[in-house]
């Protein structure tokens, strides 16, 4: 898996990249501090995910994000940063990042994330789901929750979530079973209005 690491800290940068070329399947493709080079960088190096910083000193994050997601192909992007702010995840995941998580995530979280925006799931920190969950008072979701509500809203099925995340088709559905209950909602139609209501939905 080809990784684009896009920050304005070099220092962090380089013991990001140390850290993840732990990984055998993982090829740091580029490194880059700007705004500019990072769209650059990703026309050249063609990487398969791009982690990228949300808060830099040339450019913010979300136009960058927005930059990318101009590209053919437009690669994957995973949010890493310090802001652990949920309107700032909102604000990310609407403007089309594939996952958010903040670098105070543990190692093994981190990996966990990269590999599932990369497959095609959209994986939430675990600090960042709590606030997002808890901003009106409601029963939270956990990260895995927040995951399947976000592709049952795309109108999966049990079965294409379970394949999208890994997981066994009764345990995709085990888990909006359990969002069901915390959302008092009768099927999943109900489940889907009322994430857009509490702000769980873009």
């Amino acid at each position: 898996m080809r990784l684009l690491l896009v920050d304005d800290h070099p220092v962090f940068l380089e013991g990001l990249a140390e850290a993840l070329s732990r990984q055998a399947d993982f090829v740091i493709a580029g490194m880059v501090t700007s705004s500019a080079e990072a769209v650059a960088c990703c026309q050249r190096a063609q990487p398969d995910l791009v982690l990228l910083d949300l808060a830099m000193r040339s450019l913010d994050g979300l136009a960058v994000l927005k930059q990318l997601r101009q590209l053919e192909p437009s690669p994957r992007v995973l949010m890493l940063t310090s802001s652990d702010d949920a309107a700032d995840a909102l604000a990310a995941l609407d403007a089309g990042a594939n996952g958010y998580i903040t670098k105070a995530a543990r190692y093994d979280e981190l990996v966990e994330a990269i590999r599932e925006a990369a497959a095609g799931g959209r994986p939430i920190g675990e600090m960042i789901a709590r606030r997002l969950a808890n901003r009106d008072g409601h029963q939270p979701l956990t990260p895995r929750e927040l995951e399947v509500l976000g592709l049952l809203a795309e109108g999966l099925t049990y079965e294409a979530i379970g394949e999208r995340l890994g997981i066994a088709k009764r345990t995709a559905r085990a888990h909006v079973v359990a969002i069901q209950e915390k959302f008092d909602a009768a099927n999943n139609a109900q489940v889907v209005a009322r994430g857009y209501e509490r702000g769980l939905l873009r």
